[in-house]
Protein backbone atom coordinates (compact mmCIF):
# COMPACT_ATOMS: atom_id res chain seq x y z
CA UNK A 1 0.00 0.00 0.00
CA UNK A 2 1.57 3.36 -1.18
CA UNK A 3 1.69 6.29 1.83
CA UNK A 4 2.62 10.06 1.30
CA UNK A 5 3.06 12.74 4.00
CA UNK A 6 3.46 16.27 3.70
CA UNK A 7 3.96 18.80 6.46
CA UNK A 8 2.53 22.36 5.97
CA UNK A 9 3.39 25.15 7.19
CA UNK A 10 -0.16 26.87 8.71
CA UNK A 11 -0.46 29.70 11.36
CA UNK A 12 -3.41 27.49 13.18
CA UNK A 13 -3.17 23.57 12.05
CA UNK A 14 -6.07 23.24 14.80
CA UNK A 15 -8.78 25.38 12.99
CA UNK A 16 -7.92 24.33 10.06
CA UNK A 17 -8.90 20.81 10.60
CA UNK A 18 -11.96 21.29 12.35
CA UNK A 19 -12.83 23.26 9.24
CA UNK A 20 -11.83 20.01 6.94
CA UNK A 21 -13.72 18.02 9.67
CA UNK A 22 -17.18 20.22 9.25
CA UNK A 23 -16.04 20.14 5.08
CA UNK A 24 -15.98 16.48 4.38
CA UNK A 25 -18.75 15.10 7.28
CA UNK A 26 -21.26 15.29 4.80
CA UNK A 27 -20.28 13.18 2.48
CA UNK A 28 -17.08 11.06 4.14
CA UNK A 29 -17.23 9.63 7.53
CA UNK A 30 -14.65 10.83 9.73
CA UNK A 31 -13.29 9.80 13.04
CA UNK A 32 -11.57 11.67 15.70
CA UNK A 33 -9.14 10.48 18.17
CA UNK A 34 -7.87 13.15 20.37
CA UNK A 35 -5.65 15.66 17.99
CA UNK A 36 -5.59 12.75 15.42
CA UNK A 37 -8.36 13.13 12.85
CA UNK A 38 -9.15 10.05 10.17
CA UNK A 39 -10.96 10.66 7.01
CA UNK A 40 -12.18 7.61 5.09
CA UNK A 41 -12.88 7.84 1.41
CA UNK A 42 -13.08 6.12 -1.31
CA UNK A 43 -9.48 6.51 -2.66
CA UNK A 44 -8.02 5.42 0.89
CA UNK A 45 -7.60 7.09 4.05
CA UNK A 46 -6.50 10.35 5.51
CA UNK A 47 -5.02 11.14 8.54
CA UNK A 48 -4.40 14.79 10.03
CA UNK A 49 -2.78 16.06 13.50
CA UNK A 50 -1.44 19.11 14.26
CA UNK A 51 2.35 20.04 15.72
CA UNK A 52 3.58 22.97 16.03
CA UNK A 53 3.24 25.76 13.21
CA UNK A 54 1.85 23.01 10.96
CA UNK A 55 -0.75 20.49 9.72
CA UNK A 56 0.83 17.00 9.18
CA UNK A 57 -1.49 15.26 6.68
CA UNK A 58 -0.56 11.08 6.05
CA UNK A 59 -2.50 9.19 2.86
CA UNK A 60 -2.44 5.82 2.49
CA UNK A 61 -4.49 4.03 -0.66
CA UNK A 62 -4.50 0.60 -1.97
CA UNK A 63 -2.41 1.85 -4.91
CA UNK A 64 -0.47 4.67 -6.88
CA UNK A 65 -3.53 6.14 -9.19
CA UNK A 66 -5.90 6.12 -5.93
CA UNK A 67 -3.06 7.98 -3.81
CA UNK A 68 -2.32 10.90 -6.54
CA UNK A 69 -6.24 11.27 -6.54
CA UNK A 70 -6.84 11.61 -2.79
CA UNK A 71 -3.48 13.66 -2.70
CA UNK A 72 -5.07 16.32 -5.34
CA UNK A 73 -8.27 15.80 -3.36
CA UNK A 74 -6.80 16.86 -0.02
CA UNK A 75 -4.83 20.10 -2.29
CA UNK A 76 -7.72 21.38 -3.39
CA UNK A 77 -9.73 21.33 0.12
CA UNK A 78 -6.50 22.68 2.20
CA UNK A 79 -5.93 25.34 -0.33
CA UNK A 80 -9.63 26.40 -0.52
CA UNK A 81 -10.27 26.30 3.23
CA UNK A 82 -6.89 28.60 3.77
CA UNK A 83 -8.14 30.78 1.15
CA UNK A 84 -3.85 30.95 -0.21
CA UNK A 85 -1.58 28.78 -1.56
CA UNK A 86 -0.20 26.20 0.79
CA UNK A 87 3.16 25.16 0.71
CA UNK A 88 2.41 21.10 0.10
CA UNK A 89 5.12 18.45 -0.69
CA UNK A 90 4.02 15.32 -0.52
CA UNK A 91 7.02 12.60 -0.03
CA UNK A 92 6.17 8.95 -0.26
Amino acid sequence: MPISRAEIPVDDAPALIERLCEEWSESQQVRRESERVCVIFSEGTCVLYPETEKLVVALEALDDEPLDQLEAKVDAALEALDGENLDIVWET
